[in-house]
C-alpha cells in the first residue's frame, strides 16, 4: 500500500469519530436536562352533546320536606347508651270485633320505661263482651338488652279472670328478626307447677308509605291440662290475624281487619264437651296509636 492511502485511512479514522461525539444525545436520555412533556390538547367538552335528564312520571309526586323528615326522623338520643330515662306506649290493638259469638271490645297494649339498656316493660291484653270482662292479662317484666334488636325479659303474668284469677313467673325474648319480623316468646310457670308457652309474631307489610298490612300468627302450648280453664295438654290455641291500617300519622292508625281462632287437640275436645265453638271468624275495626 502506498504512503497516499496510508495517510488518507488515517484521516478518515480521526475524523469521524469526533464528528459522532459531536451531536446532542436525545432529550429522552440526557439525564442533566430537564424534561419536558409535549404539549397536550385540551379536553373535548361534550356537554353539548350531553342529552337532558328525562322528566318525572306525572304520577310520581316531587319529594317534599316533609317527606324527607318522616324518611329521616329526630330519634331525640335513643340510640345513644346515656342515662336519660324516656318511656313509649302502644296501643297495637284497640278494636272492636264482631262475627262468632257476641261483639267483643279487645285490646292489646304494650309499653316501657327505662334507659336504652334496662327498661321495665309492661303489657296487657284481653276481651270484653256483654258488659263483663272475659279474659284479661297484664305482665310486669323487667327487659335487659342483649344485642342491638334483642331483650330478655323476667317477671310476673297475672290473668285476671272473673273467677279464677291466677298468676305466674314469666321469663321471655322479645326483637326483631332478620327480614324484620317482630317476636315475642315467653315461658309461664304457675305456682301449681303447670307451665305455658306462648309465641307471637307480625310483620309490617308498607304497601304505600301510609298504607300498611299486618298480618300477626299467635300460638299457646301448654304442659299440662287444666279441666277448670278448659285447656289440654299441648298445642292449645291458635290465631291468625290480619289487619290493614291507614297512617294518617306514624302515631295515628285506623285499621279494618280479619281474625280467625282455632282450638286445637285436647282444648278442642274440652270445647266441643262444653258446647262451645271450635273455630271461628271475626271482622275488626280498631285504632293503632302510640306516644
Amino acid at each position: 500500500m502506498t504512503p497516499m492511502y496510508v495517510g488518507l485511512a488515517l484521516a478518515l479514522v480521526l475524523v469521524v469519530p469526533s464528528r459522532v461525539q459531536a451531536q446532542p444525545a436525545p432529550a429522552a436520555h440526557q439525564h442533566g436536562a430537564p424534561q419536558t412533556s409535549a404539549p397536550t390538547a385540551p379536553p373535548a367538552d361534550h356537554s353539548a352533546h350531553q342529552s337532558p335528564a328525562p322528566p318525572l312520571p306525572p304520577f310520581v309526586p316531587p319529594v317534599t320536606d316533609a317527606d324527607r323528615q318522616a324518611a329521616f326522623p329526630d330519634v331525640q338520643g335513643h340510640t345513644v347508651h346515656d342515662m336519660s330515662v324516656n318511656y313509649f306506649v302502644l296501643f297495637d290493638q284497640l278494636e272492636w270485633q264482631t262475627g262468632s259469638g257476641s261483639d267483643a271490645l279487645s285490646w292489646d297494649t304494650k309499653g316501657w320505661v327505662g334507659q336504652d339498656r334496662n327498661r321495665l316493660w309492661f303489657r296487657t291484653e284481653g276481651d270484653r263482651a256483654d258488659g263483663r270482662t272475659e279474659q284479661a292479662q297484664v305482665n310486669l317484666l323487667y327487659g335487659r338488652a342483649i344485642a342491638r334488636w334483642w331483650d330478655v325479659t323476667a317477671g310476673v303474668r297475672l290473668d285476671t279472670l272473673p273467677d279464677t284469677p291466677r298468676s305466674a313467673l314469666a321469663l321471655g325474648v322479645q326483637g326483631l328478626a332478620p327480614y324484620w319480623f317482630e317476636v315475642e316468646a315467653s315461658a309461664y310457670i304457675e305456682p301449681s307447677g303447670r307451665t305455658h308457652v306462648r309465641i307471637e309474631t307480625e310483620y309490617d307489610l308498607l304497601i304505600t308509605n301510609r298504607l300498611v298490612l299486618q298480618p300477626l300468627v299467635e300460638f299457646e302450648v301448654y304442659g299440662r291440662a287444666d279441666r277448670e280453664r278448659l285447656i289440654g295438654t299441648g298445642l292449645s290455641t291458635g290465631e291468625l290475624g290480619l289487619r290493614l291500617r291507614y297512617e294518617f300519622r306514624r302515631e295515628f292508625a285506623p285499621y279494618v281487619g280479619v281474625v280467625w281462632t282455632r282450638k286445637f287437640f285436647g282444648t278442642a275436645d274440652q270445647a266441643r264437651a262444653a258446647g262451645q265453638d271450635v273455630a271461628g271468624t271475626r271482622l275488626a275495626v280498631g285504632l293503632r296509636t302510640w306516644f
